[in-house]
């Protein structure tokens, strides 16, 4: 998303800080409030800018994605929903390739949600059950997103039916340069999905270092990650609420160069930290909601 989608015309006025403008194809909903800057497509409910006031943006987009209907955009926040991986077509779920409905508008603030009492933007958007969803998934749901947008970044998808599924947030960090990344609150236990190993256990004290493409689920992880970034000269936090695994993914330099939405070197410069729902599903039953979520936060410079 190129940076000046906050100066793009304005197609509604949602709120003081908040307007519906487009990129490419794609409606985004930006929020430009004196806390935070922030983006969401329509399509897929998917957040793809994030920034507080005062610090450098914390997601990464790649700069060759392409803003188009049923094209999953490269970076933000994708949310993989009601499958991941290649459990189904398209790879992910379609979630993300589907438009969503832009549901309420909160510019009250959120207290402490927001982190510390800050001022903050709540967003909340809904995919129902609809003929293009059938095409994909047989089942009758309302999935809603709804985001916290202020000093931190929480994010909390709420599955309503009676169904089973798996589900991330498939959040890209923005770093300065990945070999010098380290994330760590991961716990020991991780399937190896490069290898297509078994389960395999690390010192969960180690964390983990970038060297070539990494695609791991941790089965075990802490209620917190942090992504050590030197060279971006900060630490990101993500907590994560209601998830069995944590998944941490970099293409590494040989399959980003097959992949026209990134950029060769592109992978230098972010690491997924995935809050996730996989080794186990996420059963949703009348009455009873299945929820994943997870919050940001830049704690430290690094």
């Amino acid at each position: 998303m190129p940076e000046d989608v906050f100066v793009l015309p304005v197609d509604r006025r949602l709120g003081a800080y908040t307007t519906l403008r487009r990129v490419g194809a794609l409606p985004v909903v930006v929020v430009t409030h004196p806390r935070v800057r922030a983006a969401i497509t329509l399509q897929g409910a998917q957040l793809v800018h994030w920034q507080p006031a005062g610090e450098e943006p914390v997601l990464w987009l790649s700069e060759t994605t392409a803003f188009e209907e049923g094209r999953a955009v490269r970076g933000g926040v994708p949310i993989c929903w009601p499958w991941f991986g290649a459990a189904g077509r398209p790879a992910h779920g379609f979630a993300r390739v589907l438009p969503w409905e832009l549901l309420d508008v909160d510019e009250n603030g959120a207290g402490d949600e927001a982190g510390s009492g800050d001022e903050a933007v709540r967003l909340t958007l809904v995919l129902r059950a609809s003929e293009a969803s059938r095409a994909y998934w047989p089942h009758e749901f309302e999935v809603s997103a709804r985001f916290v947008l202020g000093r931190e970044c929480r994010i909390e998808l709420e599955a309503r039916g009676d169904f089973e599924s798996t589900a991330a947030l498939h959040t890209y960090l923005r770093v300065g340069d990945l070999e010098e990344v380290r994330v760590t609150g991961l716990g020991g236990p991780y399937v190896d999905k490069v290898l297509d190993a078994p389960v395999h256990t690390a010192p969960a004290t180690d964390g983990i270092a970038f060297r070539g493409r990494t695609d791991r689920v941790y089965t075990s992880p802490d209620d917190v990650s942090r992504a050590a970034d030197p060279a971006g000269k900060r630490v990101v936090e993500v907590r994560h609420e209601g998830h069995t695994d944590v998944v941490v993914w970099n293409p590494g330099a040989d399959l980003a160069r097959s992949m026209a939405d990134v950029p060769d070197d592109g992978y230098r410069e972010f690491v997924c930290v995935e809050s996730a729902h996989v080794s186990r599903p996420l059963v949703s039953r009348p009455g009873t909601p299945a929820r994943l979520g997870a919050t940001l936060r830049i704690v430290s410079d690094a």
